[in-house]
């Protein structure tokens, strides 16, 4: 097998990677049983940990670039292979020899973009506010609850930004003091992280941790479960800890408290889908799905592929800004299985499964039949 450097360099470079973790495994293919790669193609976790064990792998191979980081190998592995860690160790490996196959090559870009102007669209970095125009949205302030941290994607993609605005419009219906750090703030560089980049991933937390301290921020309001996962999990890493909220745990508290009235009600049949770093990474299932019973006249039904057995939506480990074939998205598998149980809308809270479902709402068979919602939306509609 075919690699660019020696294969004892190779084993060195893993484990100083952090993928040592990856010479516990003894082959069982659990791993596989539960890879959502193995229900659009055919894909083997199990082979990659073996061939790494050896120094064997292929950093030139697209294989080692197709994990989403979903989290449903580790729960099932019965020797804390550490899967996510191990394969995001053999990215950066890739990533020092700058060695991406072509579905690949979109994170050079990525990369080049948030090196530039602090988000992976190469927008301006002025026009991070462009979002709020027409909204009482004000600048942080030392003092003030919270920090919303809406995220790039809903700072800049137009899809996206609607959840931005619902966000905003419920904030000031509840009375939730809050503001934004605006231009000053930089993606939370979580994605980048699962492509290998880790001198990057560094540079933006070391940037947005400087912002935030500067202007005494305490606690954090966002509505990616990709910068909840990181502000909680990854920036104490640098000896800072935030209090972070996701919009979905707020919002069940504000319905709880009666800080928000839903006099509208939403009709509809909707169906919840668990973002993988919403749910299996950080074990926030209840709150959303309370929050949205608490809506007069919604019917909430679930899929079977639920809580921590979620259906990845495709787009995690930096695979949101990678190449696709149509034929191989777990997004339209999962839109399928909305579908499949009545739901005229399907709701989520993670701006990476909004934009999959939004594209498999054309790929798929009878998309145009069901809607696709962020939590938010849905309750700002019932105000």
């Amino acid at each position: 097998m075919e690699t660019v450097t020696p294969f004892k360099e190779i084993v060195d470079a893993i484990k100083a990677s952090g993928g040592d973790a990856f010479k516990y495994c003894y082959q069982c293919g659990m791993c596989d049983t539960v890879c959502p790669w193995n229900r659009v193609g055919s894909f083997s976790m199990r082979k990659l940990v073996r061939e790494a064990t050896f120094g064997l792998t292929e950093i030139e191979s697209e294989d080692i670039w197709r994990c989403t980081t979903c989290g449903k190998c580790p729960q099932v592995c019965p020797r804390g292979v550490r899967q996510i860690e191990s394969g995001i160790a053999l990215r950066r490996i890739a990533t020092e020899y700058d060695v991406f196959p072509k579905p690949v090559e979109p994170i050079r870009t990525i990369a080049a973009n948030l090196r530039a102007e602090g988000n992976p669209f190469g927008e301006d970095r002025a026009k991070r506010t462009k979002w709020a125009e027409g909204l009482d949205v004000r600048e942080f302030t030392e003092g003030v609850e919270f920090l919303y941290s809406p995220g790039c994607y809903l700072s800049y993609d137009p899809r996206a930004r609607k959840i931005a605005r619902a966000t905003v419009e419920i904030l000031n219906q509840a009375g939730v003091e809050f503001g934004i750090l605006g231009p000053r703030e930089s993606c939370c560089g979580e994605s980048i992280r699962k492509t290998g980049d880790e001198a990057l991933f560094k540079s933006l937390a070391r940037q947005n941790i400087a912002a935030l301290v500067d202007r005494g921020v305490k606690k954090i309001l966002v509505s990616s479960p990709h910068c909840y996962h990181t502000y909680t999990n990854e920036y104490p890493e640098f000896m800072v800890h935030f209090e972070v909220v996701h919009i979905s745990q707020l919002l069940h508290r504000l319905l709880a408290e009666g800080r928000l009235q839903l006099k509208t009600g939403y009709a509809r049949t909707v169906t919840w889908h668990d973002p993988c770093y919403l749910g299996r990474h950080n074990g926030v299932y209840d709150e959303p799905r309370e929050a949205l019973r608490k809506v007069p006249g919604l019917q909430l039904n679930e899929m079977t592929e639920s809580r921590k057995d979620s259906f990845c939506c495709g787009g995690g480990g930096g695979r949101i800004w990678m190449e696709t074939p149509k034929a191989e998205r777990f997004s339209d598998v999962r839109l399928g299985q909305a579908i499949g149980v009545g739901a005229q809308v399907l709701v989520t809270a993670c701006p990476y499964c909004i934009t999959n479902f939004e594209d498999s709402r054309l790929n798929v068979k009878n998309g145009e039949a069901i809607e696709v919602k962020d939590i938010t939306e849905v309750i700002r509609d019932a105000l």
